[in-house]
């Protein structure tokens, strides 16, 4: 029992970084940009937070401002490429991940293998002592709570508020939505920008809880496992969670399992939560025959004169 409690309670440290990533990712395509950078992009949040942590007196809060900063700054890029100048997103999204890559090792040396206090967990009076409950639920850090707020005023935003339903618009038929003024340049930028902003906090998150150390390539594939993450959510936010649920769940049993001593090879335990990758992409395809909900103009540039 000890070990399936300490095993759940320590699942959300490696889920939330999951879910913000891509939540963000949802944000960039439901406006029709496909985003296949986010590894790049956790990457440079994750080297922002761990030196904005320690270059700013171990500020928890300054960390993660400065990874969302640095995710804005790197989305920033990507926005003008495939939004302005209209790049092909695969290509651009993929040229990212290497840039993200090339950049944190050419800059983060002096930040590398340091490791710190980072988020701690809270203590609820009473609460968090109540057994089994007390340990999983109420026992964690402020993010996994902050997590859950931003996923419901993601939802709110997208299918309760007026500009989120321009933004589904946008990456459903910019054609119509242009025809209703609707500025399509304008809420794809703005939507690659803060999802950009979304997966940075989850870098910083990352280096901050998760790992609380900075190092190269730190990410290991996480930003490919949240792009599934996405179609297996079919681009719903409330869907992140259960896939996040899932993929923590691997992420935090391969520590518990090898701590243990069982008799599993530690290359097989290193590749479940991408054989888990593997099975989601397969069920998304095999089991949804009605389709998967992605946006109708995602990963198509829209050129305003072409507009019929």
């Amino acid at each position: 029992m000890d070990f399936v409690v300490n095993w759940l309670a320590s699942m959300p440290i490696f889920t939330v970084p999951l879910i913000l990533a891509a939540v963000g990712l949802i944000i960039n395509e439901r406006a029709g940009v496909l985003n296949l950078g986010a590894e790049g992009i956790l990457l440079c949040g994750s080297l922002a937070g761990a030196v904005a942590y320690l270059e700013l007196g171990d500020s928890v809060a300054l960390g993660l401002i400065g990874s969302v900063f640095a995710g804005v700054i790197v989305s920033s890029l990507f926005a003008i490429l495939v939004v302005i100048f209209r790049t092909n997103q695969v290509v651009t999204g993929i040229t990212l991940v290497f840039f993200g890559s090339g950049l944190t090792g050419l800059i983060g040396t002096p930040w590398t293998d340091i490791a710190f206090r980072g988020i701690t967990q809270i203590q609820i009076p009473w609460l968090s002592d109540i057994p089994i409950i007390g340990k999983i639920f109420l026992n964690q850090d402020p993010m996994v709570y902050v997590s859950i707020v931003l996923i419901y005023l993601i939802w709110r935003f997208l299918y309760r508020s007026n500009h989120g339903l321009k933004l589904r618009a946008v990456g459903e038929n910019p054609q119509a939505a242009d025809a209703n003024g609707v500025n399509v340049e304008a809420y794809r930028f703005f939507s690659v920008i803060i999802g950009g902003g979304m997966v940075g906090l989850a870098g910083g998150y990352l280096a901050l809880a998760s790992a609380k150390i900075f190092v190269y390539d730190m990410t290991q594939g996480r930003g490919w496992i949240a792009i599934a993450l996405v179609i297996f959510a079919r681009w719903r936010p409330w869907r992140v969670v259960l896939g996040g649920v899932l993929f923590g769940s691997i992420e935090a049993l391969i520590p518990r399992v090898m701590a243990a001593g069982f008799p599993i090879p530690q290359y097989f335990l290193q590749m479940t939560p991408y054989l888990a990758t593997l099975i989601v992409l397969i069920y998304a395809a095999v089991r949804e025959t009605g389709g998967q909900d992605a946006p109708t103009a995602l990963g198509t540039p829209y050129v305003r004169q072409d507009r019929r």
